[in-house]
């Protein structure tokens, strides 16, 4: 099980710098990416777009702009995108593979339960892991045969079900 997303696990947080390609546009971490879809304003966009700016003041900006509507209804797929994006490359996309059956989780010490576990707690509904072990299954499935993708998507999912460690 990998609980943390930090040392020899950090290229799955999305502070990790990479190029991701996200509607149109090129940005240097997935949380570039992300918060991107924030807001329509094309100034903000841009902002995230600009690779000067680190992953952690793009996330920090976030939290003074104007919110689009409908953000809490898109948010998981907008990450659900941005993450396809960033694993369909190398050398992200054999570290996510790599992983095999593993469970991820993205455990934090700043309470963020609702994409990570909140490691005082250990509560958390890890939407990041989940997202990032949906997208490692898509890619796993995405070189077998046709015909053994759904016995091999169940065996996955029961797989997790049963030995979720």
């Amino acid at each position: 099980m990998i609980t943390t997303f930090k040392g020899q696990y950090a290229w799955l947080s999305n502070f990790k710098r990479c190029e991701v390609f996200f509607r149109g546009a090129a940005y240097t971490s997935s949380e570039h990416a992300y918060m991107s879809a924030k807001s329509e304003c094309p100034d903000w966009k841009a902002f995230c777009q600009d690779g000067g700016n680190s992953p952690g003041r793009v996330k920090a900006m976030s939290r003074r702009i104007a919110v689009r509507p409908d953000w809490n209804e898109v948010k998981v797929g907008v990450m659900r995108e941005v993450l396809r994006d960033k694993f369909s490359r190398e050398p992200f996309r054999s570290y996510l593979l790599d992983t095999g059956n593993c469970h991820l989780e993205e455990g934090n010490r700043w309470g963020d339960q609702f994409w990570g576990v909140d490691l005082k707690t250990g509560e958390g509904q890890n939407h990041l892991g989940r997202l990032l072990m949906e997208v490692r299954d898509e890619l796993y499935l995405a070189g077998q045969p046709r015909l053994l993708v759904p016995i091999l998507r169940w065996l996955r999912a029961a797989q997790r079900r049963y030995f979720p460690y």
